[in-house]
């Protein structure tokens, strides 16, 4: 049985050196998922640095890795293939109007739903179309008083006023959760948490609250009492423990004791009574089996507190006032106080302590709690509605930028075919009298100068800086004009992105590659220039060096032997350098006569022949090497570079280079005044050399030939 299906017929375009697909139908997106992936310009592509919206490519990212890969593309494009009517609309200008929504399933018409409640929501009508900016805030579309799905109640959603009082509570005391709409409320997690933490504060205090001789061993004191025996129980303590140190090795008595040397400190200076030092010293003398005075013996940074200790915990506790405290006694004392502490001991750690224990009390004995996870569940029974309402805003999104991105993506058209930008272009950057439209950002400066020079284009890395904006980097194409006079670093020059904003630009970075035929003809000659330029210069340095030296040393041989005489002048050393000279005006004059004679021997019209293949026999290296560099021109190296995984050989030829850097040129119909008041005058220096060379050629030629 054959198949009578006929297969889309797909339109291609050629630029760039390879066959582009047209993406201009309705028919083209609904069988995109059907062209062969090595058809595709891309095949992947960052999702930051580009110009195009960021939320639209969050969305095609499904799995979040920061790349746009094949299979997402064609995931959204038949997503909105199917949820739109006619999915012509994507290539129409931005807005999706309610009627082209599909509700031809149960998706789709709650999509379509969605949408309506929407366009109510931003005070449209059912005629009105959505837009993206319908979705920048979303507390028009979740506002507080009405459920939206997220699992997370505002107090404003309620008019029951134990439920608005609980929840203002709630977020007051442990912060609240943040709702769809902007504010703060509560949800299921942080209700119950609450509400665990109020039980166990009402618990804790109904504990304390029981009638037992073994909590409150001094009634309503007992709290007071002990606050003061925990302010000392540590020094006792250490009181205690040395005794019995003491006890059990009559050699530790006097080391736990203090030296005498503590004391000769504080013999010269006056004495607080709460000093560190006294402080730190024992509270009172250490030895075996000796008891804790409550009055005098006791150090005198703690007199008061044990004093306190005394009046407070011990009398009460004892039934009398004793002059010392035995280690027996203070267990005693401890023992009936561990209760009180161990209760004390057991407080819950929570923030909700700073409500009064009636209102805990009442939070965890009324239904309003119950009530508020009523209406938690309510506005999570919404949740349809929030993720329609994010299809919502994907479709719209995908229909103002998708066909952008697949123009840049699947194929190449947007940056062949000149009427829009391409989304990796930044912007222009102006340096040297010309516009560099292919420009790029660059974030991985080490990573992108290791792979551009594969481009073979002439390329400008520079850092932009704008006052209140962090500075970026940016590479751009130099594909026109002469580059001789690009310098590295400082060069500045201004950059525009895509919103007009004016960028200062530095370079910083050069990757030297031929721009032109015309260039690369006249190179040898500008480098053989700046060889003889810079060997001049070398000379002339030396020479004023030497000058110099030669100066400085006569001076100082002169001051210090004044009776010398001048040496005589050196007939001989001068003839010889005489001599020197004519040989080398002998030596040019033969090889210019045997220059001119060569050309004398040819007819007139060989001569200029005869030069040109002169000329072309220099250039011709230059010129094949950039001939052969300007053939392999690619923009495939810089995408790949920033991340992009580009599928094919994209070239950037001599025409199209030439269309990407704009040369200043003078605006159709100027004039033009060829009269420069501060221009140099012409000397006829070059005229006469120019003879006297004609002239040494022919007396050359006239005498040996």
């Amino acid at each position: 049985m054959t198949n009578n299906i006929t297969p889309h017929k797909w339109r291609f375009f050629r630029s760039g050196g390879f066959d582009q697909v047209a993406l201009e139908t309705a028919a083209d997106l609904q069988h995109l998922s059907e062209l062969d992936p090595k058809l595709w310009t891309v095949l992947s592509c960052p999702t930051s640095g580009l110009e195009i919206d960021s939320r639209t490519l969050a969305l095609l990212d499904l799995d979040g890795d920061g790349q746009i890969r094949v299979p997402e593309i064609q995931a959204a494009v038949s997503w909105s293939c199917q949820r739109l009517t006619d999915a012509q609309l994507m290539f129409q200008p931005p807005g999706v109007p309610l009627h082209a929504i599909s509700d031809a399933d149960e998706i789709g018409a709650a999509i379509k739903l969605a949408a309506l409640r929407v366009l109510e929501y931003t005070g449209k009508t059912a005629d009105d179309s959505l837009q993206v900016d319908d979705f920048a805030d979303k507390s028009r579309l979740f506002s507080p008083d009405h459920c939206n799905g997220d699992g997370v109640v505002m107090a404003q959603l309620t008019a029951d006023e134990d439920v608005k009082q609980l929840i203002t509570d709630i977020v007051s005391v442990l912060g609240g959760v943040a709702d769809r709409s902007g504010g703060m409320g509560t949800d299921t997690e942080m209700l119950s948490s609450f509400v665990a933490q109020a039980q166990a504060i009402v618990d804790w205090h109904k504990a304390g609250a029981a009638e037992s001789d073994d909590l409150h061993p001094l009634g309503s004191d007992t709290a007071a009492a002990v606050a003061v025996f925990d302010s000392v129980q540590a020094k006792v303590d250490d009181f205690f423990v040395r005794c019995q140190l003491a006890a059990f090795d009559s050699r530790a008595a006097q080391a736990l004791n203090p030296e005498a040397t503590v004391y000769a400190v504080l013999a010269n200076r006056a004495i607080g009574q709460g000093e560190d030092d006294i402080t730190a010293l024992p509270l009172a003398e250490v030895g075996a089996g000796l008891v804790l005075p409550l009055g005098q013996g006791v150090n005198p940074a703690w007199a008061e507190k044990i004093q306190q200790l005394g009046q407070v915990v011990v009398k009460p506790l004892l039934g009398n006032m004793p002059e010392s405290l035995s280690f027996a006694d203070w267990s005693a004392i401890s023992a009936k106080l561990a209760t009180w502490r161990a209760w004390q001991a057991a407080k819950p750690d929570s923030a909700l302590h700073q409500l009064t224990l009636e209102r805990l009390t009442a939070i965890v004995t009324s239904d309003a709690t119950a009530r508020l996870e009523q209406l938690i569940a309510l506005d999570l029974a919404e949740k349809t509605f929030a993720d329609n309402v994010d299809a919502v805003e994907r479709l719209v999104h995908y229909q103002r930028n998708l066909v952008t991105l697949l123009r840049n993506y699947v194929s190449l058209s947007d940056f062949y075919q000149g009427e829009n930008k391409a989304i990796f272009q930044a912007g222009t950057l102006y340096l040297d009298q010309r516009s560099c439209e292919l420009v790029l950002y660059v974030a991985d400066m080490a990573r992108h100068a290791s792979m551009s020079p594969f481009s073979g284009c002439y390329l400008v890395y520079c850092t932009c800086t704008r006052q209140g904006e962090a500075a970026v980097n940016i590479v751009a194409a130099l594909t026109g004009g002469d580059v001789d006079e690009l310098m590295v670093p400082g060069r500045n020059g201004i950059f525009y992105d895509r919103n007009g904003r004016d960028w200062k630009a530095s370079v910083i970075k050069v990757v030297a590659q031929p721009v032109s035929i015309r260039q690369a003809f006249w190179s040898p000659y500008k480098r053989v220039a700046a060889f003889i330029e810079g060997q001049l210069q070398k000379f002339a340095a030396s020479r004023d060096k030497d000058i110099e030296t030669q100066t400085t040393s006569g001076v100082a041989d002169a001051a210090a032997a004044p009776a010398a005489t001048t040496s005589g002048f050196d007939i001989a050393k001068f003839a010889g350098i005489f001599a020197a000279i004519g040989l080398a005006l002998g030596a040019l004059g033969t090889m210019l006569a045997a220059v001119v004679a060569g050309l004398f021997s040819l007819q007139w019209w060989q001569v200029p022949l005869v030069l040109l293949g002169v000329m072309l026999l220099i250039s011709c290296p230059s010129m094949l090497m950039a001939f052969m560099t300007l053939r392999r021109r690619n923009l495939g190296p810089l995408l790949d570079a920033n991340g992009w995984a580009v599928n094919t050989r994209a070239k950037i030829n001599v025409p199209f280079g030439a269309a990407l850097t704009g040369l200043a040129k003078l605006p159709q119909g100027a004039k033009r005044s060829l009269k420069d008041p501060y221009a140099e005058k012409k000397q006829p220096w070059g005229l006469i050399l120019l003879v006297l060379l004609l002239i040494a050629a022919t007396v050359g030629y006239w005498l040996y030939w």
